[in-house]
């Protein structure tokens, strides 16, 4: 029943937006406009209801003063109102027997007011009504329609100029459940710019009721999801979550982003969404026991993300380097050190295979092949395909790492769709880098993104999402759980 319930955010089949307005500077405007407008295309299937007791009509929609003259069940509300005016909607709510509610309007926990909040949240229980928020962004799903981003798609520049603002990006299998809303936004900016999709969206803000636990609960029977990304500030209810993080990460990774590291940064969330500081030693074992990948940093949040929905588990910490210039190799080796990964050499039968080639004129006689392999600035696209499959061979090697500088003369960029078929015959996991923000190395990572290989503009984002790939294969393999998810991710994959 919970799950169900849950499901109503992402599915509701009726909506009501208190706080619908015509004033464009206005949250409930952007909002209404999202459902209007996905109404409209045939996206969103559902009813929707404005409210406000100032106007009769928007976007062609009749316009009610209170949800209680609505005739139709509601099985979603979104509020967009000042604080002060929510305990009465929410009355109304109950009187409409409402499912669940979207409460946007910041002005609640975060500022002091936790009477206020704790009111509203009575009411809610009283009435069955779950609630999103207060001081949140809501739900975001494509597949839906339902869109509570109060921050429009589209901005015009004083020039007059019309330019994307804020981005949706396309559906996919990434799901991101945030704590901060406007984090939650640059994470939807960031994968809508790298063409990465998203499956379910959810901002929970100061969670007076939802929690991260629930959601990704949700999403573990979601299956559309193959990834979650988690961003926090504290947790409620630990050990609920000790318990269903490790039940779903043994199904799906979980990233988390943990912020609130430091005193002053406790300080700054309590401020933000009424986060209660806790250690944060203690969060790293938490995350630890539950086989949760806890990135340090935004940019290792979306790398080992981006790593994890698109490759399985390594199930062991020896990698294989694959290059075609010695220095970033050796950056590559580095970082992979630095985190607990090995490049030990490749095993004797591989070492020889790699001898007869270079013997035969194959591959460079100059070429260094003990792992890492370089190829030299010689490379050409079936070089690195040769090379690469020998690599996966090796029973000694987890993981590959592809260094593919595109800048090489005999290099024309056939060894990208070669690699990602050679990789479709192993469960071992690959990602690569191409250093570069000119056209070509942009083109080069967004090829083997699409083809299913994590690609990345450094060697050292490029070992740290190896290294959370690592991670989590050592949790399944701790937990005897690795055949099973691999049987399951490459049935997906098919």
């Amino acid at each position: 029943m919970e799950s169900d319930t849950i499901d109503t955010f992402f599915n509701p089949k009726s909506v009501a937006i208190i706080g619908a307005t015509t004033n464009p500077d206005k949250a409930g405007h952007v909002i209404f406009k999202n459902f209007a407008n996905n109404k409209k295309r045939g996206i969103f299937k559902g009813k929707i209801f404005p409210v406000n007791p100032k106007m009769d009509l928007l976007f062609e929609f009749k316009c009610y003063s209170r949800i209680t003259e609505i005739q139709e069940q509601l099985d979603l509300i979104v509020i967009v109102v000042p604080a002060r005016v929510v305990p009465q909607i929410m009355e109304d709510a109950s009187i409409k027997q409402v499912k669940t509610a979207i409460i946007i309007s910041a002005g609640f926990r975060e500022i002091g007011e936790i009477e206020l909040e704790k009111h509203v949240v009575s009411i809610a229980k009283k009435a069955g009504i779950r609630i999103l928020g207060p001081n949140c962004l809501g739900v975001y799903y494509s597949k839906t329609g339902v869109d509570t981003l109060f921050l429009p798609e589209t901005k015009v520049l004083t020039t007059g100029d019309e330019i994307i603002a804020t981005p949706r990006p396309m559906f996919g299998d990434i799901a991101i459940v945030t704590q901060s809303g406007a984090f939650g936004i640059a994470a939807l900016d960031y994968l809508a710019g790298r063409q990465i999709g998203i499956s379910k969206f959810v901002s929970f803000g100061n969670k007076s009721d939802v929690t991260e636990t629930e959601v990704i609960d949700y999403l573990l029977s979601d299956k559309e999801t193959k990834a979650i990304l988690l961003y926090v500030e504290d947790i409620k209810h630990g050990r609920r979550f000790l318990k269903i993080a490790k039940t779903v990460a043994l199904k799906k990774p979980i990233v988390a982003l943990k912020s609130g590291r430091s005193i002053a940064g406790a300080r700054a969330a309590a401020s933000h969404t009424g986060a209660i500081a806790g250690s944060d030693k203690v969060y790293d074992t938490v995350f630890k026991q539950t086989g949760v990948f806890r990135a340090n940093d935004m940019e290792e949040f979306f790398d080992a993300g981006k790593a994890l929905s698109m490759q399985p588990p390594a199930l062991g910490k020896n990698i294989g380097l694959l290059t075609d210039a010695g220095g970033p190799g050796i950056m590559a080796v580095d970082e992979c050190e630095s985190k607990g990964l090995f490049v030990n050499h490749f095993s004797e039968e591989t070492i020889n295979k790699f001898q007869k080639l270079k013997n035969r004129g194959i591959l460079p006689k100059f070429a260094a092949t003990s792992n890492p392999v370089d190829l030299t600035g010689s490379v050409t696209d079936e070089m690195y395909e040769i090379a690469a499959d020998l690599i996966f061979q090796d029973p000694k090697i987890h993981g590959i790492i592809l260094l593919g500088l595109h800048h090489l003369p005999a290099l024309k960029e056939k060894y990208i769709d070669g690699i990602a078929e050679i990789s479709k015959k192993y469960t071992k996991p690959i990602v690569m880098s191409d250093i570069g923000e000119t056209e070509m190395a942009l083109y080069t990572r967004f090829r083997f993104d699409k083809l299913g290989i994590p690609a990345y503009p450094s060697p050292e984002d490029a070992a740290r999402a190896m290294s959370a790939l690592v991670q989590y294969g050592q949790f399944l393999i701790k937990n005897r759980q690795e055949k099973e998810y691999l049987k399951k991710f490459f049935e997906k994959k098919i």
